[in-house]
């Protein structure tokens, strides 16, 4: 019982750092990623903050998986209801409330700000990969699509991914709000995988000692 309860502190804890992440990489204002692009152009058009669409979107994602996956439903999908309001709440309480206090000028340091988003989420996000007990509601969603319809998992991301861009950049024109596909967004697709796979493998041997790893 104890394993299951460090298991889920520690995906919890790094969960709340996926969403100071994220905070971060919005303040930089040089992009962001397809799903978070998506969530905040819609959030500007729709005047609600950022991280309560992002809950938006995310929980929709867990209604669909209850919509496909029926019976099979289980407990770790319902967590992802869990893990939806906790990376909202901690991305509007970090972005509206404490970076919100902070202006920055330089371009430089916006660059900086976000690869330390990207860095921070990598490492969060690997974790939570390796620990494997709670995950993403949109990776989760788009496995069970992947399943459902016989296409690969890579495929049916890759697909919501540029769904997103095209949502994203269409919005920010109809309705002149700010492009949020931009140069970042090019960054982040280039390093974040690799940082994944680089985080997982220095800190899969620690979670194993740490017993957070099931084999």
């Amino acid at each position: 019982m104890n394993r299951v309860i460090n298991r889920f502190m520690v995906v919890v804890i790094s969960m709340i750092f996926t969403g100071i992440g994220a905070s971060l990489a919005l303040k930089a204002a040089v992009g962001v990623g397809a799903w978070d692009a998506l969530s905040q152009s819609l959030s500007t058009v729709l005047n609600i903050k950022v991280g309560t669409f992002s809950m938006i979107l995310n929980i929709s994602c867990v209604v669909i998986q209850l919509l496909l996956l029926k019976k099979e439903f289980k407990i770790n999908h319902i967590l992802q209801i869990f893990v939806s309001i906790l990376i909202g709440f901690v991305i509007n309480f970090m972005f509206y409330d404490i970076l919100s206090r902070i202006t920055i000028n330089s371009y430089f340091i916006c660059i900086s700000l976000l690869i330390l988003s990207l860095v921070i989420c990598a490492i969060s996000v690997s974790i939570i990969m390796a620990i494997d007990f709670i995950s993403f509601p949109l990776e989760s969603c788009c496995m069970v699509i992947a399943k459902k319809t016989n296409k690969k998992f890579g495929f049916i991301r890759q697909a919501v991914d540029i769904i997103s861009i095209i949502i994203a950049i269409g919005v920010a024109v109809i309705f002149n709000s700010s492009i949020t596909v931009r140069e970042g967004t090019v960054i982040g697709m280039i390093i974040f995988g690799p940082m994944l796979d680089l985080f997982m493998k220095l800190m899969m041997p620690g979670l194993k000692k740490l017993e957070l790893v099931v084999d």
